[in-house]
């Protein structure tokens, strides 16, 4: 589906801040959707006097109006006539003339709801009746859009008080968006663990007084200990002595800037978001959408408590394989023997290596290492291990990205020995060279190829030896990938290795 600025950039390219104004509305439309029980879809005018659709939102309150997505339609011209006149007279019109959006059923009566207010005029649609509204989008004092508002209308029965107070507030955005005070631009976007309109709804006026609270928002104010029913009195009155809060000066939710924050008593946790209604930029009262989240909230603190413990742990096993590779220099020193030095340099290398995956999982919350920093840590102490009286550098090409934990620290050996490898038989004492480490990331695939410019294979195959049998078991084993050895396109070797770089067994789940 094409996106609302892929769109308007088609039809028409909108000031950046108009596209921000309308991506703000739209990331938080749902609320508005939900309380009207009614399908919104958001069209932008077109140099030739037309209209498209950018954006549709469907209500998770009641049935939809639209069977099938209506993004990048055109407006009828009928359509056209009175989305324009909602941009000239600036106010919400309701529509009595037929409205028949393109692909639009209506559901079937037992999930429609009523209207309030007997001055909407619905439009018969086969059995059944929708009601149509169409709002200006208002920014900076310039209508920029047009939002269609479609609900479907139901039998001969009263509306409840639940819809009555839902279409209420919706009445209430609906007026700010026509006059530039909605969406809301500070703190007012919903995250992903906000609550949503049928979580609990709660309306106050601008003394704080509630004038409704919905039967999932009166379970939250039970299990906060609240058992009398709080509408008619004040909000502040009621949930100040539950949260330890002496009332000073003026309350707190009366305030033109939305909120969101937990409210917690004895273990019990309601998020809360707040949306402040105004008029003029006068506060005439607020939607409060509640939820009840004790159970989320001590899952959260589990994972972060777990998180530290990881980190925690990385971070003692990084100080216990620097302490080895501490021992392992020690021992260096004393050692005359060439080749037991020689093998004592090669283990103190692989556990600093190990120790350098660990110190980066110690710093990050995630199970994933931003391998690049890794790479060039690890290349400059091969260098400098290896290198000895050779003056021979390490280049990086390419990006690695963020690798899994397990990949990482295998990875990170993997090069190490390469690395490692082609600079001691590479290239003769005192020859100068390159080693190149090049990545090509597609997705989660990997390809990696180390090559330097010095002697070549023997015999155009690899050695035997101690390191390339290490190499060969990680990429195999704990890579689950592939090694090739070849020569190099202008002399030295070239060795690419195949993997991915999140493994099964590192996933959710896997």
């Amino acid at each position: 589906m094409p996106t609302l600025s892929a769109l308007s950039q088609r039809h028409g390219p909108l000031p950046p801040a108009d596209l921000e104004w309308l991506q703000l509305l739209t990331g938080d439309w749902q609320v508005l959707s939900d309380l009207a029980f009614a399908d919104l879809v958001l069209w932008l005018p077109t140099p030739d006097g037309g209209f498209v659709a950018v954006a549709q939102c469907r209500p998770s309150t009641g049935a939809t109006v639209y069977d099938d997505d209506v993004v990048g339609s055109v407006a009828s011209r009928q359509q056209a006539v009175q989305l324009q006149a909602a941009l000239d007279e600036r106010r919400p019109l309701r529509l009595r003339s037929s409205w028949r959006p393109a692909a639009a059923t209506v559901p079937r009566l037992s999930t429609a709801v009523i209207w309030p207010t007997s001055d909407r005029h619905p439009r018969w649609y086969g059995d059944f009746t929708v009601r149509d509204e169409v709002v200006p989008v208002v920014h900076d004092g310039r209508p920029i859009a047009v939002i269609s508002r479609h609900a479907s209308v139901g039998g001969n029965r009263s509306p409840s008080r639940l819809e009555l107070n839902y279409v209420a507030a919706a009445d209430d955005l609906v007026r700010m968006v026509a006059h530039g005070e909605y969406p809301l631009p500070v703190g007012g976007a919903a995250d992903s663990g906000s609550p949503r309109v049928g979580d609990g709804m709660i309306r106050i006026d601008a003394s704080a007084t509630v004038l409704y609270v919905s039967p999932n928002g009166m379970s939250c104010f039970h299990r906060l200990g609240v058992l009398d029913n709080p509408v008619g009195r004040s909000l502040v009155e009621v949930s100040a002595p539950l949260i330890g809060l002496e009332i000073e000066g003026d309350p707190p939710l009366l305030s033109t800037t939305p909120w969101q924050g937990d409210v917690e008593v004895n273990g019990v946790s309601v998020a809360v978001r707040g949306l402040p209604l105004t008029e003029d930029g006068m506060l005439t009262g607020a939607v409060l959408l509640c939820r009840e989240v004790s159970e989320l909230r001590r899952r959260e603190r589990e994972l972060v408590t777990k998180d530290a413990t990881i980190r925690e742990i990385h971070h003692r096993v990084k100080n216990n394989l620097q302490t080895v590779a501490a021992l392992l220099r020690i021992q260096l020193r004393r050692v005359t023997s060439p080749d037991a030095r020689a093998a004592l340099a090669e283990a103190m290398r692989r556990v600093s290596t190990i120790a350098m995956v660990h110190d980066t999982l110690s710093q990050t919350p995630d199970a994933t290492v931003d391998f690049d920093d890794v790479v060039r840590r690890t290349l400059r102490l091969t260098a400098d291990v290896t290198a000895r009286e050779n003056r021979v550098g390490t280049v990086l090409e390419g990006t690695f990205g963020q690798l899994c934990a397990r990949g990482a620290t295998a990875l990170a050996l993997v090069l190490t020995e390469l690395v490692s490898n082609a600079v001691e038989h590479g290239f003769a004492d005192g020859e100068p060279g390159t080693v190149r480490v090049a990545v090509e990331r597609d997705g989660d695939h990997l390809r990696v190829e180390v090559v330097d410019d010095g002697r070549g294979l023997t015999d155009d195959r690899p050695g035997s030896g101690l390191g390339t049998q290490i190499v060969s078991t990680l990429v195999a084993n704990e890579l689950d990938g592939s090694i090739s050895w070849r020569p190099g396109p202008q002399g030295g070797t070239s060795v690419v290795i195949h993997m991915k770089a999140c493994l099964s067994w590192d996933r959710p789940g896997g």
